[in-house]
This record gives structure tokens, sequence and C-alpha cells, in this order.
């Protein structure tokens, strides 16, 4: 993730940041739930789009580039919700090394049939 350091003016979109925990069933077994944390100002860009199919059904992943201010508490397996849209988080790293801001690369999937 070699991007510039971004002027902290361009982080204009808001954003939910959700922790992914897991909870016990009650038929055995555990479920993945998605806890809201925060909400908090990041900059979002798409990057990618590709058609698949899962499950038996057609599908269609797009990848985004997240920047948010830097956090130590978020990395994969989160969810960012931007704009009802869930982002799944993939990576997050240190955007310079300086601890000021957090890439984060982030993939949404939906079914289209």
């Amino acid at each position: 993730m070699s991007e510039k350091v971004p002027p902290i003016g361009t982080l204009t979109d808001r954003v939910q940041f959700r922790r992914c925990e897991s909870v016990a069933e009650d038929g055995g077994g555990h479920a993945k739930i998605y806890v809201p944390v925060s909400h908090l100002w990041a900059r979002v860009r798409s990057l990618s789009g590709r058609q698949g199919v899962t499950a038996d059904g057609r599908s269609v992943e797009i990848s985004h580039a997240v920047v948010l201010r830097f956090r130590s508490d978020l990395g994969p397996g989160d969810r960012i919700v931007y704009r009802g849209r869930n982002l799944d988080v993939v990576s997050a790293a240190d955007l310079n090394g300086r601890r000021a801001y957090l890439s984060c690369a982030c993939s949404e999937t939906s079914f289209t049939g």
C-alpha cells in the first residue's frame, strides 16, 4: 500500500467501523456478527470489480481502498460500512510508518442472481 499521505481535508466520507465477533448459537456452533464500534472520517475509493460465481449464483466483487486516521483496533475480518454498503477489511497497514493514517484494502461482494 504505497500511497502518499493524504491531506487531512480529503477524509470526507463518513463510515462506520464494525468489529467482527463470534457468538454461540442455540443449536451449537458459532455465528459471526458485526458490532458497531464508531463512526469515522475516511477516504473511500473504488479500485476494480469483477464478476464471478458464488454458491451457484452470480456475484460481483468490488475492491476498495479506504484511508482513515490510524487506529490499532481495526484489522482483517472487520467491516467498514459506507453508504449502506458492507466493505470487508482484507488488510490494514500503517500508511507511512508514522501511525498517522491507516490504509485498508477492502472487498465488497454483492449477489446478482
